[in-house]
């Protein structure tokens, strides 16, 4: 048994794999944060094992190409344990289950990329120093943040998202953003590798972070209970509807419509916004349908906004352009407010290489055969209601990952609204990570968030990251509450200029540590 733990098999592959995946239990839903610490602690070594491994049994082997399987083997464990549940999108279309193998393996395999590389890069200079785990801190949290763009950018279970659980930590969020969080948490997570290297320094750098840690949290709960939105604020009605429904429902148009507005519960005289999940409307047609107008108009009053998930179309003498929508209705079916999605799923939402997959027969995973474009219509909508101005700003979807979206300049707003459709994942782990980006997007905005998903977590959540109200992933109902209205407190492109800062300075560090050989 002793020399199967020591065979090249076993480090470089296997080890490394159950390493990486035991890291989607320091996400949500199960939040077990100290098993990154324990990950990524026992990577350092490992990494170090390796370089030393290879001067004796792997020396017929490149060191690099050791490390790269080590490391991929590692990135490939974190991703398929964490996105595994991309593939249950697959199940709905019998054209696509003979995909859902490829997308099980390849995707991870891909973004193991994340991994590898930049742990390839630093491989030569990994020792057992203080040193070296600032270094390693500095390539992972920078490879965090080319994930977000690269490709469009994919910034899914970044190492900030498993503190989702400690409203108390992530307050600094608004002053730091999440990727100068996210490179002190990595530093937090590699201190166990730290307290086993040579050198009293290491108490030093232990101490450092964490009195840092815990000052957060203190400052963190005073931000916390020291807020009160109740003393003398504007106030509007929200009220999140859901239904609950499975996807092949969606079929039936007029099904949907009145189940959500029969869940809705409006009240003629009382003012309210009412938020229905994403992909109410299939196509925008039915919007004309003189149906549609008597079911909204007669159940809606001028007193109600409806905001909802549409399927809109462009049509011009080039083409017809298709859009995933987030559109604002009164009871007269007059469009107030429109958004068009930015950030498109990949295969989901639209095709990669479209013409050439087009002819083989594929098309996107969504419901309808053309892909989505690109909206490039301003993000914020500004509506008058119950004679308050308020400027919304809508995420479609998955959107909520994105941290800059809602870093823009000049984009001040009022609220958050978050429309969703999760059912695509079933109860797995999918949406409970979805949700947990929301809570980071109001924190880092100061703002509230309104979240509807049709499957998936519904929930009004507090500039503080508070869950005030909610609804289970299955669960149809609604949930109403009076929010104040509050300016968005976004100071633009200096989050990232922060993360710059704060990189830099750890590079500094990092040098001097070297001079010193410590």
């Amino acid at each position: 048994m002793l020399n199967f733990f020591n065979k090249r098999i076993f480090i470089l592959f296997i080890f490394p794999f159950i390493l990486g995946g035991i890291t989607v239990l320091g996400f949500m839903p199960f939040n077990l944060f100290f098993l990154n610490a324990i990950s990524l602690s026992v990577l350092f070594y490992l990494i170090f094992y390796v370089k030393k491994k290879t001067l004796s049994s792997y020396r017929k082997k490149p060191f690099l190409k050791n490390l790269f399987f080590l490391s991929s083997s590692y990135g490939f464990g974190f991703f398929l344990f964490s996105l595994y549940w991309i593939t249950f999108s697959l199940t709905f279309d019998e054209t696509f289950q003979f995909l859902i193998p490829f997308a099980l393996i390849l995707i991870p395999l891909f973004l193991s990329l994340f991994f590898s590389l930049p742990i390839v890069l630093i491989g030569y200079f990994i020792e057992l120093k203080i040193s070296s785990i600032v270094l390693i801190t500095i390539l992972f949290s920078t490879v965090d943040f080319l994930r977000s763009f690269v490709l469009g950018g994919f910034p899914w279970n970044i190492w900030a998202y498993s503190f989702s659980w400690s409203k108390e930590s992530l307050q600094i969020l608004s002053h730091i953003g999440i990727f100068s969080f996210n490179l002190i948490l990595i530093t937090l997570f590699f201190l166990p590798a730290a307290m086993f290297l040579r050198g009293k320094l290491k108490y030093f750098f232990v101490s450092f972070f964490i009195i840092l840690f815990f000052s957060n949290y203190f400052y963190g709960s005073y931000k916390i209970n020291s807020k009160n939105y109740n003393q003398g604020e504007n106030k509007i009605t929200f009220k999140i509807v859901t239904a609950g429904m499975n996807l092949n429902e969606f079929k039936d148009q007029n099904l949907v419509i009145s189940k959500l507005i029969k869940i809705s519960e409006p009240k003629e005289k009382q003012k309210t916004i009412f938020v229905w999940p994403e992909g109410v409307i299939l196509d925008d047609s039915l919007i004309k349908k003189s149906k549609f107008k008597e079911l909204i108009k007669s159940n809606f009053s001028k007193n109600h906004i409806i905001i909802l998930g549409a399927n809109t179309k462009e049509i011009s003498d080039k083409d017809t352009k298709y859009y995933n929508s987030l559109i604002l209705i009164d009871n007269d079916i007059n469009i107030i407010g429109e958004y068009n999605k930015l950030k498109l799923v990949p295969f989901g939402e639209f095709l990669p290489f479209e013409r050439v997959l087009r002819k083989i027969g594929f098309k996107k995973v969504t419901t309808g055969y053309n892909s989505f474009s690109k909206g490039n219509k301003k993000s914020i909508i500004t509506i008058n209601f119950d004679k308050k101005e308020i400027n919304l700003l809508p995420l479609i979807c998955y959107e909520i990952i994105f941290p800059s979206l809602i870093q823009k300049k000049n984009n001040h707003f009022n609220f958050i609204i978050n429309i969703s459709e999760d059912a695509w994942f079933g109860e797995s782990i999918g949406p409970h990570q979805h949700f947990a980006k929301a809570i980071f997007r109001s924190i880092e905005s100061r703002s509230f968030t309104i979240r509807s998903a049709n499957q998936g977590i519904s929930a009004f959540i507090s500039p503080e990251g508070k869950i005030i109200k909610t609804l289970k992933s299955t669960e149809s109902g609604n949930i109403e509450i009076d929010l104040p209205i509050l300016k968005s407190k976004n100071t633009g492109m200096n989050k990232d200029l922060i993360f710059a800062l704060l990189l830099i300075s750890y590079a500094i560090t990092f040098l001097i540590l070297k001079k010193f050989k410590l």
